[in-house]
């Protein structure tokens, strides 16, 4: 086994640190063919060696460039850790990649060498994969012996026939960490393509060992504490997740979208990763399900929901926890506290009664669940103020696959609600505006930054690289955003994404799409309207509870879903009960009001309208549904 006092300056020392310090500790639970399994620390070592030398042996070495192509197993970090410590490149991929996409990439890239999950994924991507000269050998995880004479596809099971460890195998394991720096490129990610063509990210050591040294501490990391994991493991933020807590020996049992509410209830996590869809989801199956099953109780629930939420806001007013923009006035100041501290007073007794009912929710996440980090995303003002009514520690985080992805969160250190507080340790961020000066507090402009996570550009794309530096070295993050007095950082938008009607006012889509969304009826939605004099939405219904809100309105009967998507009737009723939520009154601007809407028929899927983090792909939804979008705006 490695030396207990190995430097810190690299994943793979991460490791090897990591394997000494917490040996015995469970490093991972997962199910395979409806087994459990449990992983020890000095295992993961174990298995990671092992795959390491078979890797070794079929020419992989360091600088390779090795696709992989999976969701999140345990097979994925062991491949993921083998690959570090020869010093390949991994250049990580889900399950749901289109074969065009998955094409472009490994020719892009120039990729050496394929890990494929599973052999039926294999079989999908055949044709595709016999017309790349360049790959040396593709490996499956899962399947059985498959390799054949003259043939280049070899399951894990071919590779890893001898499992046998030697003290020369260990020893030499362990010497590779002196070949890695931590300028070495450790993997490349390829950007979902929420704008276009996907772009290769290149990350270095360094830039990942930023998060791993200063992430636990935002979030008071120990280790005792058990992780959930459902985000895909190829994407940075999870990735990045599982890195910090195997540095701080934490357990991580690895779930899906399937299994994910009763492993909650079942590990009882003290941690969860999610980004602000699954939040949405929770929101909506919650109210629903109570909504069905006793309307009664699903009034009380939101009822004490509300009572949670006023006391909170009004103890934040109080100890000025909220974010300012502009000095205040002492006396202004003094009568909100003032006022504040009346309402505190008034609210006591229907708070505790609703935090006590409140924590029957909170079993539904484990009971354990201390802090849940929310990231590849801003999430939504009326999901924040909801998680936190139940009870919820929430880690509203903010970063980019660019950096790694750390860039600023609400830690335990920051009290400010409503903020993505501020930027990480050692991180210099500004906001810039139009005319390229850095602006004020309060004063919304793009969000610039540097530091070690900062990646070093895109693989083989300089007209990109060019466009993503500022001269003195600031990457050009594309969002838009402003500080608070004391220096936490809201989101107000992306660049990219602004509409910008023919009359030339600018309008965020994610502000109004997020209002629309907490209507029951609303699975989801998307704004449209550039160039055009008004705007119109996109908007994926939840039938059934559209259903109810129509016929409690008109007298219609059992409406088909055809008939239901296009009356004119209903159409025309929904868009009147959405721009009362766009009313000037809620903070909506007059031209913010909807023209027009559609109803779609389908749901938008992941690897198609969605990325991997469930973020909408504007271009494609925009492309796939032009004819509409121009009828409903002529």
């Amino acid at each position: 086994m490695p030396d207990t006092n190995l430097p810190k300056g690299t994943l793979f020392d991460m490791l090897l640190h990591s394997s000494v310090e917490y040996a015995e500790r469970i490093a991972f639970v997962y199910r395979s063919s409806d087994a459990e399994f449990e992983v020890s620390y000095q295992k993961l070592f174990d298995d990671a060696l092992v795959l390491a030398k078979a890797f070794g042996s079929h020419k992989v070495r360091q600088g390779s460039k090795v696709m992989l192509l999976s969701d999140n197993r345990y097979g994925w970090i062991v491949t993921d850790f083998a690959l570090l410590s020869l010093g390949a490149i991994s250049v990580p991929r889900g399950s749901d990649t289109p074969t065009r996409e998955l094409e472009f990439i490994l020719q892009h890239a120039d990729c050496e060498f394929l890990v494929i999950e599973t052999e039926m994924l294999l079989k999908a991507h055949e044709e595709m994969l016999k017309g790349l000269k360049n790959l040396k050998a593709i490996f499956v995880i899962e399947g059985g012996k498959t390799h054949k004479w003259f043939d280049n596809i070899y399951s894990y099971n071919d590779i890893l026939k001898d499992r046998s460890i030697s003290t020369a195998d260990t020893e030499h394991f362990i010497a590779q960490r002196y070949a890695i720096t931590t300028e070495d490129i450790f993997t490349l990610i390829y950007t979902s393509g929420t704008t276009g063509v996907p772009k290769g990210v290149l990350l270095n050591h360094r830039n990942i060992m930023y998060n791993v040294r200063n992430l636990p501490e935002l979030i008071d990391l120990h280790e005792d504490d058990r992780w959930v994991s459902i985000l895909p493991s190829w994407h940075i933020f999870e990735r990045a997740a599982e890195y910090i807590a195997l540095s701080k020996g934490c357990c991580i049992v690895y779930s899906s979208v399937k299994t994910f509410a009763a492993d909650l209830e079942k590990y009882q996590p003290s941690m969860v990763a999610t980004v602000p869809r699954l939040w949405e989801s929770m929101y909506s199956k919650i109210n629903q399900t109570l909504e069905k099953q006793n309307p009664r109780k699903a009034r009380i629930f939101k009822q004490l929901v509300g009572v949670s939420a006023r006391y909170n806001r009004y103890r934040r007013i109080f100890y000025n926890q909220l974010p300012v923009f502009t000095k205040v006035f002492i006396l202004k100041r003094f009568w909100r506290k003032l006022t504040a501290g009346i309402m505190l007073l008034l609210l006591i007794p229907l708070n505790l009664l609703a935090k006590k009912k409140l924590r029957l929710v909170q079993e539904k996440f484990g009971g354990r669940l201390r802090m849940a980090i929310s990231g590849g995303g801003s999430l939504p003002p009326y999901l924040d103020e909801w998680i936190d009514a139940i009870g919820i520690r929430i880690v509203n985080a903010y970063g980019m696959t660019e950096c790694a992805p750390a860039i600023a969160g609400r830690s335990v250190h920051c009290d400010i609600f409503g903020t993505l507080g501020p930027p990480t340790k050692n991180t210099e961020l500004r906001i810039i505006g139009d005319d390229g000066g850095t602006l004020a507090a309060g004063e919304v402009g793009e969000i610039q930054l540097r530091g070690d996570q900062v990646f070093p550009g895109y693989y083989d794309n300089d007209e990109e690289n060019d466009k993503a530096f500022t001269a003195d070295g600031f990457f050009k993050t594309g969002d838009l955003g402003k500080l608070t007095l004391t220096g936490e950082l809201v989101i107000t938008g992306r660049s990219k994404e602004i509409i910008v009607l023919a009359s030339g006012e600018n309008i965020d889509p994610s502000r109004i799409e997020s209002a629309i969304t907490k209507l029951p009826f609303v699975s989801d939605a998307v704004l449209v309207g550039q160039d055009k004099k008004g705007l119109g939405a996109l908007i994926v219904p939840d039938f059934e509870q559209l259903r109810n809100f129509i016929s409690g309105k008109f007298e219609h009967g059992e409406e088909s879903t055809d008939n239901l998507l296009m009356d004119k009737q209903s159409l025309n009723r929904v868009k009147v009960e959405i721009n009362r939520l766009l009313h000037p009154k809620h903070g909506f601007k007059p031209f913010e009001k909807l023209q027009n809407i559609h109803f779609l028929d389908k749901e938008f899927k992941m690897g198609e309208e969605l990325t991997n983090t469930l973020k909408k792909k504007r271009h494609v939804i925009e492309t796939k549904y032009q004819e509409i979008i121009t009828k409903l705006l002529k």
